[in-house]
């Protein structure tokens, strides 16, 4: 693929794409082969979108979607810099799961590719846990037709985000109705046991602030609190972990947040960095507290300072 027959809303991707592969050691043909078809799948969703129901589950056969966003991320990931901390945590979560019980990670959003840079550090020693976590994502990550051909291989509760639900306004009762839905079947899973659920309680990705610098943005009270009360609806043992994430230079968002869809990107050849941190004990944050509205708030900030403190520990940060 020449970067002059990409549409011009891609050229500025495609070069970037193209030299970050170059750094990784990764040939030409081989990245103009995996953009090429990247492309193809974004067209495709363009021209027929796909209605992602409240639950998606990754589509791995006949084309298996989990892989390509691999071979679509790996290039621009320098391994040699990165780093992963918080392997007891992984051991004792992959045991958590292996009785049945439910995780959920609670982490800072920085880029749409998150997913798949997770899986990438996990994919060796935990390859199970890679491909079955499920993440908790905006209606940008299923409408997007740029972000669509990863999405399609994640495991998804669909959801609106309270940023974008007015939005247009006379679609909010459908959006109200589709997150109810959403909720009820995740209900559902976590009665079953077992399930592994990656959720931004931020509701978006962190951006840099007027300094330069970028920290994980604020947690929402209430999405932990609505979290925290289907674990214990579901009547399945849950546990909470923070999840602290420095993955921004691989693909930046935009400074402004956008309403509509269509955002430019960026990337770049970068390290990440990955840091599972220790069980979060709900009720001891809150005890002593007996304002529903205080507990809340403290128990948003206590896990925020959490996500926080082990990002400030990343060499890239």
């Amino acid at each position: 693929m020449n970067p002059s027959q990409t549409p011009p809303a891609l050229k500025k991707f495609y070069t970037l794409y193209l030299e970050a592969g170059k750094k990784n050691g990764f040939s030409p043909e081989k990245m103009n082969s995996v953009f090429a078809y990247f492309c193809k799948l974004a067209a495709e969703h363009a021209q027929n979108p796909l209605h992602f129901q409240p639950f998606h589950k990754a589509i791995r056969a006949p084309f298996d979607y989990y892989e390509f966003g691999h071979d679509f991320v790996r290039p621009l990931l320098d391994f040699s810099k990165s780093s992963l901390t918080g392997e007891d945590t992984l051991r004792a979560i992959e045991k958590t799961l292996a009785t049945k019980e439910n995780v959920i990670l609670l982490y800072n959003h920085q880029t749409e590719i998150d997913p798949q840079i997770i899986s990438l550090f996990l994919e060796k020693k935990y390859p199970q846990l890679a491909s079955e976590m499920i993440f908790v994502a905006g209606h940008r990550v299923v409408q997007d037709p740029l972000a669509t051909p990863l999405s399609l291989g994640r495991n998804l509760f669909c959801i609106y985000s309270k940023k974008y639900i007015d939005h247009p306004s006379e679609k909010k009762a459908e959006k109200i109705q589709h997150n109810r839905r959403t909720l009820s079947i995740m209900e559902e899973m976590l009665s079953e046991g077992g399930k592994c659920i990656c959720i931004a309680p931020s509701g978006g990705r962190d951006r840099m602030d007027e300094s330069g610098k970028i920290l994980p943005s604020a947690f929402d009270p209430d999405s932990i609190e609505m979290l925290y009360l289907i674990a214990k609806k579901s009547g399945t043992a849950c546990h909470f972990y923070p999840l602290s994430l420095y993955t921004y230079p691989l693909l930046p968002p935009p400074q402004v947040i956008n309403v509509e869809l269509g955002e430019e990107r960026s990337t770049s050849f970068s390290p990440a960095h990955i840091a599972f941190g220790a069980e979060i004990d709900m009720e001891k944050i809150t005890q002593g507290i007996t304002d529903k509205q205080a507990k809340r708030k403290l128990r948003a900030e206590n896990i925020w300072q959490q996500v926080v403190t082990a990002y400030k520990h990343f060499p890239s940060s």
